[in-house]
């Protein structure tokens, strides 16, 4: 008897990425073939995001997609975001099997199961759990991203995330402990803390820097490393931290500007120097530390004089790499009623202006690193370039030896740039 076979696809951040490997394990360990997304399938999920008109159009061209490899059997499942945004346009329409919302998300097995089996379900008849997703045996990514947190309070004017993903909520202590025990237990080398506001981490009186403390605390041979984050409700414990050998030397720290004024607009919960005094004081302590980010362009309001702030900071910075994104209106928020609204040919050339600089600066931050050791986590153990992966400070590192075993620390030093699109470091294996 053949196995039943199916097929994923996510958009959008690490969380979506970590929802979509655990919901796999759970189709994995019923004996559930995974499948490539354009294959023949029993069912086809797709894992929505929401944050952008771009995000919602690639959305749904991917649901049409898989409504189209569905065809007359299959069973289509969208879950994620979207929902949230567009449920009702979703649950009106004919051709969807479930529409599954964040808040039930990890109960898109069961409903499938159940469904292929004989037995329907209906998702208002599943219990609402944030929190309730296996521990990722078999997924698409090598390092195990491990959810702390859900939702956010901030309410920036230009975000629909909190209505999407809902209020700030943050998982049992030790819950998180268990979940890492058993990634250890499995034997990987490298947990990332995700969630959509992770600094705001609060449960049983521990706050995010205790918690990372916790779990930098916990025996095994693994390293640390923490997903996006907001430059906000940082101590000196967090500093600190990082001396620890388990936690990375890498922060996706959240900009969205470089200037105060459109910061202000924008009702982020910081200025540009609250930003630079935590990068002065990691670089003062570490100064090969990574920091990457994402920068919002066309902003209402942005004139090219706020435009150039931006640039300019951006450029003081030296971040190791930089998300650029283009504005986009999301109904419902407060920006999209924002007078002064930028022409998209302006969002285009100012876009551009960034990737170009992001470019110029990630191979600056680079060549820093030329004749220093790394130590990299091999996630691809045979390709053209050899072995590669990464090392602790984020950078992507190729090493020609075709022993070295996925998953797996290996101590390099880094001896060029390479002149491919990620500007990925050639390394030799040390001793």
């Amino acid at each position: 008897m053949s196995r039943k076979k199916a097929a994923f696809k996510t958009l959008g951040c690490r969380l979506n990425q970590f929802e979509t490997d655990s919901i796999i394990t759970d189709f994995h360990k019923a004996g559930y073939e995974i499948v490539p997304f354009n294959e023949h399938a029993d069912v086809y999920v797709v894992n929505t995001c929401t944050v952008t008109n771009q995000s919602d159009q690639k959305s749904k061209n991917t649901i049409n997609q898989a409504v189209r490899h569905a065809g007359n059997t299959g069973l289509t499942v969208v879950t994620g975001c979207m929902v949230t945004s567009q449920k009702e346009y979703l649950e009106n329409r004919n051709d969807l099997t479930y529409v599954v919302d964040n808040k039930k998300k990890s109960s898109v097995f069961p409903l499938v199961d159940a469904h292929l089996n004989g037995e329907i379900l209906h998702p208002k008849d599943i219990k609402q759990d944030l929190f309730n997703f296996s521990v990722v045996e078999e997924g698409f990514h090598t390092r195990s991203m491990i959810k702390i947190q859900d939702g956010c309070n901030n309410f920036c004017t230009y975000c629909i995330v909190p209505k999407v993903r809902g209020r700030a909520n943050s998982r049992p202590v030790n819950d998180v402990l268990e979940n890492i025990r058993q990634v250890i237990d499995m034997g990987r080398k490298e947990v990332v803390l995700t969630g959509v506001n992770i600094s705001r981490y609060k449960s049983e009186g521990v706050n995010f820097e205790d918690l990372i403390e916790k779990i930098l605390n916990l025996p095994g041979d693994f390293r640390v490393r923490i997903s996006s984050m907001e430059p906000e409700g940082l101590s000196e414990k967090f500093f600190d931290l990082f001396e620890h050998p388990k936690l990375c030397q890498h922060l996706h720290l959240c900009l969205q500007s470089g200037s105060d004024k459109v910061l202000e607009l924008m009702r982020r919960f910081y200025d540009l120097n609250q930003f630079r005094t935590i990068v002065d004081t990691f670089r003062t302590r570490y100064p090969l530390f990574n920091f990457t980010t994402d920068i919002i362009v066309g902003f209402p309001g942005e004139t090219d004089a706020l435009f150039q702030e931006s640039y300019n900071v951006a450029k003081e910075i030296g971040f190791g790499h930089i998300h650029t994104f283009k504005y986009s209106v999301r109904k419902g928020t407060i920006a999209e009623k924002m007078p002064n609204q930028i022409p998209d040919k302006i969002k285009v050339e100012r876009s551009e202006a960034i990737r170009k600089l992001a470019e110029e600066s990630k191979l600056a931050y680079r060549k820093q690193f030329l004749g220093k050791e790394q130590t990299l986590l091999v996630e691809k153990p045979a390709t053209e370039k050899g072995a590669t992966g990464y090392g602790e400070h984020f950078i992507p590192i190729a090493v020609e030896h075709a022993n070295l075993p996925k998953n797996s620390f290996q101590k390099v030093k880094i001896t060029e740039i390479l002149a491919d699109k990620e500007k990925t470091t050639k390394a030799i294996l040390l001793k």
